[in-house]
C-alpha cells in the first residue's frame, strides 16, 4: 500500500542496554523484512516501531550515534517510522505487571524521556519525513490517581503534557518535523476509553493557551485495548474525529475471547475454560472484562487482571458471559481449542478509516510471543521472526482487500 510501510513494534524483542537493543535488531528484523519482501519486490523496506528504554534512550542522545545507527538501519532496509514511548524500563521483566504504567505523567521522569525520545526520532526518521508519532501511556494507572494523597494530580499530569507540546513545538520550529505525543487508552489507566480522552483534552488543555494541544498531542489507538473495553471501534474514531482529536498511530493488535454462553454443552465449556486458564501467565497484566446480556442490553464488568475474573466467576460457578482479555495474540489467528479472537475489530477499525485519507501510522504490536501458550507457534527466533512476517503479511492482504481502489 502506498500510504502504509509494513511495520512491527520492537518491544517483542527489546534489549535492557541500547548494545542489547541493537542487538536485538540485527538478529530479527533483517529476517523478517526477507520474509515480508514479495516477489515484485524483494528488496522493498519494512517499519520499526522502535521501543527503547529510558536508559537506552539517555545513553543515546548523550552519545549523538542516532544518525550512525538510523543508516545502518537503513542499508538492511529497516526504517524507523515511530518509537513507542510506553514501557519506560525492562519490558521483559520476569514480573511487569503494574510496573509498565511508572513513572507515570505526574512524574518529571516521563516528560524526561519523552524528550529524549522526541530528540533522538527527529535523528532517526528517514530524510525527507516530517511528521512522526510517539505513543505513550494514558496517564497512569487510574488507582494510583484515585488514592488521596498519594501525590498523583492529572493536574500536574496535564501539566507536563503541556510542558510536553510546548517542547514539541520548539522541537519543529527548529528541525521542520512534526513531532506527535500520542496517549494510549487501556484498561484500568487514567484514560481507557475515548471518552476519557475527550474530557482530559476539554478540562485540562484550554484553547488560549500559547501552544496548540492539537498538532502535538493526539491518540494512539490500540485496536485490543478498545476490544477489552467494549468500545466500538467505529464510535472511539468518530468520537476522536468529533473533538478534533487526531489519530497519530493505530497499534493493530488482538485480545482474546470466549464466549461461554454460546457452549452448551457443560463437558465442553469446562474444557475450554482451562484452555484460557492458560493465558494466565505471570510477566504482563492481563485486563478482563466479561459482558453479560445482549445489545442494547448489556452489563460489562472489568478485572484488572485475569486470576481475578477466574476466582471471581469461574470458580464459583459455571463461567457466563462473553469474556475479552487483554493478552496481545498474533493478529492472523482467529482462534484456538475453543477460545476465539478479537481479530473481527482490526478490521472493523480500519473499514471505518476514511477511504480518502492516508492511514495514521499502523504499527502491528504483538508483544506477547514469549508467553504465549507453546501450542500456537514454534518458539526460538526462526519462529518469532516468521510469526510477525506473517501478521504483517495478513495485515498486508487485509489493507488491500479494504482500500483497493473503487472500479470506475
Amino acid at each position: 500500500m502506498s500510504d502504509w510501510l509494513p511495520t512491527y513494534c520492537t518491544n517483542v524483542h527489546a534489549g535492557r542496554t541500547l548494545q542489547e537493543t541493537l542487538d536485538q535488531l540485527d538478529r530479527f528484523a533483517p529476517r523478517v523484512r526477507e520474509l515480508v519482501a514479495t516477489d515484485d519486490d524483494p528488496s522493498a523496506p519494512i517499519g520499526l516501531g522502535l521501543w527503547l528504554s529510558a536508559s537506552t534512550a539517555r545513553e543515546l542522545r548523550a552519545d549523538g550515534d542516532a544518525r550512525r545507527i538510523r543508516d545502518g538501519l537503513l542499508d538492511r532496509g529497516l526504517h524507523v517510522v515511530t518509537l513507542n514511548g510506553f514501557p519506560y524500563g525492562d519490558f521483559h521483566a520476569e514480573v511487569v505487571k503494574h510496573a509498565v504504567y511508572e513513572p507515570h505523567w505526574a512524574d518529571p521522569r516521563r516528560l524526561q524521556y519523552t524528550t529524549d525520545l522526541a530528540h533522538l526520532l527527529v535523528d532517526l526518521l528517514p530524510d525527507g519525513v516530517e511528521d512522526a508519532s510517539i505513543s505513550t501511556l494514558p496517564i497512569g494507572w487510574g488507582r494510583d490517581f484515585s488514592n488521596e494523597g498519594c501525590g498523583c494530580s492529572v493536574g500536574l499530569a496535564a501539566s507536563h503534557l503541556t510542558s510536553a507540546a510546548s517542547m514539541l513545538r520548539d522541537l519543529e520550529d527548529r528541525t521542520g518535523v512534526r513531532i506527535h505525543l500520542d496517549l494510549e487508552p487501556e484498561p484500568g489507566c487514567v484514560l481507557d476509553t475515548s471518552r476519557d480522552v475527550v474530557d482530559l483534552f476539554d478540562q485540562a488543555f484550554s484553547p488560549s493557551d500559547d501552544v496548540d494541544h492539537r498538532r502535538y498531542l493526539g491518540v494512539c489507538h490500540d485496536v485490543c485495548h478498545a476490544s477489552v473495553m467494549f468500545e466500538p471501534q467505529t464510535a472511539a474514531l468518530r468520537t476522536y474525529r468529533e473533538h478534533d482529536i487526531s489519530v497519530g498511530k493505530i497499534q493493530v493488535s488482538s485480545a482474546i475471547e470466549v464466549d461461554f454462553d454460546a457452549i452448551d454443552d457443560a463437558e465442553e465449556r469446562a474444557r475450554v475454560l482451562q484452555v484460557y486458564r492458560g493465558f494466565d501467565e505471570p510477566r504482563y497484566l492481563h485486563q478482563t472484562s466479561i459482558r453479560t446480556g445482549r445489545e442494547p442490553h448489556f452489563d460489562v464488568e472489568s478485572f484488572e487482571d485475569l486470576p481475578l475474573a477466574l476466582s471471581n466467576h469461574a470458580e464459583r460457578s459455571v463461567p457466563t458471559g462473553l469474556w475479552r482479555t487483554h493478552f496481545h495474540v498474533p493478529i492472523f489467528t482467529g482462534g484456538l481449542e475453543g477460545w476465539s479472537s478479537t481479530r473481527p475489530e482490526i478490521e472493523r477499525c480500519l473499514a471505518a478509516w476514511p477511504a480518502n485519507e492516508p492511514l495514521p501510522t499502523l504499527e502491528v504490536e504483538t508483544y506477547a510471543w514469549e508467553v504465549l501458550p507453546s501450542c500456537m507457534y514454534a518458539a526460538g527466533d526462526g519462529g518469532l521472526a516468521s510469526g510477525i512476517a506473517e501478521e504483517l503479511r495478513w495485515l498486508r492482504g487485509l489493507l488491500a482487500t479494504l482500500r483497493a481502489p473503487e472500479d470506475p
